[in-house]
């Protein structure tokens, strides 16, 4: 039997996964369950090639972190053949607690528990069910608990394997050729001192672009106001769904989406509830999309209404601002809607929303990029770029999406 499993990735070729560990987790249900949320939401309603699942992204990932691993060890930093097994481990799982479209499900109908800590929850079940604590050291190192901290920065930090591999796989499905970055140019340039991972001053043009490039993704891709409007039909449905359940009205839905809309899930509810997880993991993109299908014909006409707009491409119709709207206008927009759709007022903001949405792009008070000179010192990319405005990148950009119904 070969010892690697091929996979042909699009944006990479072909990327081998060693049979034994890494490949017991590639099989695993809750890494298959990442074939069925996409890795982008709803961004496919203005990029409709943006259709590739997380599980790819999971993939993409764990290519790069094995070249990254090879990079350093040619370079002499010392890393042990289970360390490399175990931050290749912890990269494949980053994105195992994502919910259905990504990010949609936190603070809809989950509050006060982020995808990162419902990854960890999974990240030790999946430990429980391989047997033999043979995940250990991958979720020491995905905790930021290992002493080898330049680990830990390969996953997470401004520089990670993670935004290398989503910048390029993104770009690609979306055609946004401008979000093309040289990943492999950045990982060669990696290097290690201090416990601290850095980039060799011959890669800081590729850094340059690196940068300059997320923030373009960002405005274009990520934020686009369209993605971004009917993002808010799907949250605003999901909302009135949860109300009218809660209100003792016979709402149809999976029994995994069931179990969200009936009960106020947060933090606390999975510490105390053990088939909380159970449900989360038995919830994916199928089931939202399943319930708009009988929810259109809702007997309640704001419902029905919310899923046809997301069945037929009715987006809410959004402005981009660099203020927040006033109380006057707003209250304007719900008279509108609440007298056109014959609703009480009270009810119209399921037919609006105000999104204040704010990024920056690189923080310099953050894990920061630091470049390793010539003569062997380092310092923040911050004061070697010629070309980098990393002041205006750094800077927290705002910005108001006043979203409504289209009439």
């Amino acid at each position: 039997m070969s010892e690697n499993k091929i996979i042909n990735d699009p944006v990479f070729g072909f990327i081998k996964v060693p049979r034994g560990l890494l490949y017991d987790i590639v099989s695993h249900p809750l890494m298959q369950r990442l074939n069925r949320i996409n890795q982008l939401g709803l961004a496919s309603v203005v990029y409709p090639g943006a259709r590739h699942t997380r599980f790819q992204h999971s993939l993409g990932a764990f290519h790069l972190m094995s070249e990254a691993i090879l990079s350093l060890q040619q370079k002499g930093i010392f890393i042990f053949d289970t360390e490399a097994e175990a931050v290749q481990a912890a990269i494949l799982m980053h994105d195992i607690g994502h919910g259905p479209f990504s990010h949609v499900l936190e603070n809809t109908l989950i509050s006060g528990i982020s995808h990162e800590d419902i990854s960890l929850l999974m990240m030790e079940q999946i430990n429980r069910d391989l047997g033999g604590g043979q995940l250990n050291l991958a979720i020491s190192i995905f905790k930021d608990q290992y002493p080898k901290r330049f680990l830990h920065q390969l996953i997470s930090s401004q520089l990670d394997m993670d935004r290398l591999d989503y910048l390029r796989r993104d770009s690609f499905f979306t055609g946004v050729t401008e979000g093309n970055i040289g990943s492999a140019r950045i990982i060669k340039m990696l290097n290690v001192v201090d416990d601290r991972l850095v980039v060799e001053q011959k890669g800081i043009y590729s850094l340059e672009n690196y940068l300059t490039t997320r923030r373009l993704m960002y405005w274009q891709v990520y934020l686009h106001k369209t993605a971004v409007g009917y993002e808010k039909v799907l949250v605003n449905m999901l909302l009135r769904a949860k109300e009218l359940t809660r209100r003792g009205h016979d709402v149809f839905a999976s029994p995994a989406l069931a179990y969200f809309l009936h009960n106020d899930i947060d933090a606390r509810w999975f510490e105390n509830h053990a088939e909380a997880l159970t449900m989360y993991e038995n919830l994916d993109d199928s089931d939202i999309w399943s319930a708009m299908k009988a929810w259109r014909h809702s007997g309640d006409k704001i419902l029905a209404t919310l899923a046809a707009d997301m069945l037929d491409r009715h987006i809410f119709r959004t402005e981009v601002l660099e203020q927040p709207p006033t109380e006057e206008r707003l209250e304007a927009i719900w008279q509108e809607i609440a007298a056109k759709m014959e609703i009480p007022l009270e009810d119209a903001h399921y037919l609006m929303y105000v999104a204040p949405i704010q990024k920056d792009m690189y923080s310099v008070d953050d894990d920061s990029i630091d470049i390793l000179l010539k003569d062997g010192t380092t310092r923040p990319i911050a004061e070697v770029s010629e070309i980098l405005n990393v002041e205006l990148l750094s800077k927290k950009v705002r910005k108001y999406y006043l979203c409504c119904q289209r009439f």
